[in-house]
């Protein structure tokens, strides 16, 4: 059986101006995590304020993981890994707090007690294979500082980073340059250099990185060391996940499951380098006159565990009626949208 996990949580790293678009008014980005946990279980908000969009009206990534899961049926658990909002979601903890702003000494002091928890998770569920999702806003730019942290991609000053990382953005416009700066502070702020948690895991996601990312790594290597499948529904984030798996010591087989909006050729550099094979699909939203052309033109681009849901539409032969398929169910939860 294979089962869909949405690992949820919060940075205030997100509350930089111009990190993330995971929101169109900041003060709902907090929420953002709480509804889509909302969207994946239920097709409509329960608690959340309001279905996450970006400033233009690009919905987010958990309409069309619902869409596939409503085509296609699959098994979900959320993880709370940090909210910061209640959800009316059913979710699992593992003991994960709300990030602190990465520039702060220690960001995600719950991270190693997290990590342990979600090893124990990944390792005690039932399932075949599991495709594991996020959802976090800002999780990009506490991606590069775990990478940074582990020194994977190589380069130690600004000028040579991401230097083949591959950091993405929920913005048409990467902002890298502010991305860089902030993990230039945090690594002040933690008192490490780059390369300084090589094989030291759980002290770069406590120090450069968020608590998302910790329960995913502790999930992925629960799961693999106990023989289950995993396929990592994502892009940077989760690239970064598998970098903190390997630099665990787990050489198990995993799968990145990503969009065409994301894939490039620092993905297939990172997925290459971290052992992991990368499957790339398309929903197809080229051309499209409603807010899902968006994705197309380099907004949210991924999210939610949207590649891995992708992927599970395309082993069922449902790829090509999703894209049809996401705009209702936008509509049912938002009837600001109009086809």
């Amino acid at each position: 059986m294979t089962r869909f996990v949405l690992v949820a949580g919060t940075t205030k790293t997100a509350r930089i101006d111009g990190i993330s678009a995971a929101g169109a008014d900041p003060d709902l980005v907090a929420h953002t995590p709480s509804a889509d946990a909302e969207l994946l279980e239920y097709g409509q908000l329960v608690r959340a304020p309001s279905l996450p969009v970006s400033p233009t009206g690009c919905p987010t990534p958990a309409a069309i993981t619902r869409a596939v899961r409503e085509r296609v049926g699959f098994e979900t658990l959320v993880v709370d890994a940090g909210l910061a909002e209640p959800t009316g979601a059913p979710t699992v903890g593992v003991g994960a707090k709300p990030g602190r702003d990465v520039r702060e000494p220690d960001p995600v002091p719950t991270a190693p007690g997290a990590w342990v928890a979600a090893h124990e998770l990944g390792g005690a569920l039932p399932d075949d294979e599991l495709v594991i999702g996020e959802t976090i806003p800002g999780g990009t730019t506490t991606a590069l500082g775990v990478f940074r942290a582990l020194g994977v991609g190589g380069g130690g000053s600004k000028a040579d980073y991401p230097a083949g990382v591959p950091v993405s953005s929920s913005l048409p416009e990467n902002p890298l340059d502010l991305k860089r700066e902030v993990i230039e502070d945090a690594f002040v702020a933690s008192d490490l250099a780059p390369g300084d948690a090589a094989y030291r895991p759980e002290r770069a996601v406590r120090f450069l990185g968020d608590p998302v990312l910790a329960t995913i790594a502790g999930l992925t290597a629960g799961a693999l060391e106990s023989g289950t499948e995993v396929i990592l529904g994502g892009g940077t984030q989760m690239l970064a996940a598998a970098a903190l798996v390997r630099h665990a010591g787990v050489a198990a087989p995993l799968s990145v499951a990503t969009t065409a909006y994301v894939a490039d050729a620092d993905v297939d550099a990172a997925a290459a380098a971290l052992d992991c094979d990368l499957v790339v699909t398309d929903p197809g939203f080229e051309g499209r006159d409603d807010p899902l052309a968006r994705y197309a033109a380099g907004e949210a681009k991924e999210g939610a565990g949207m590649g891995g849901a992708l992927l599970l539409a395309e082993r069922a032969g449902a790829l090509g009626g999703v894209a049809d398929g996401t705009l209702e169910v936008v509509e049912r939860v938002d009837g600001s949208y109009e086809p």
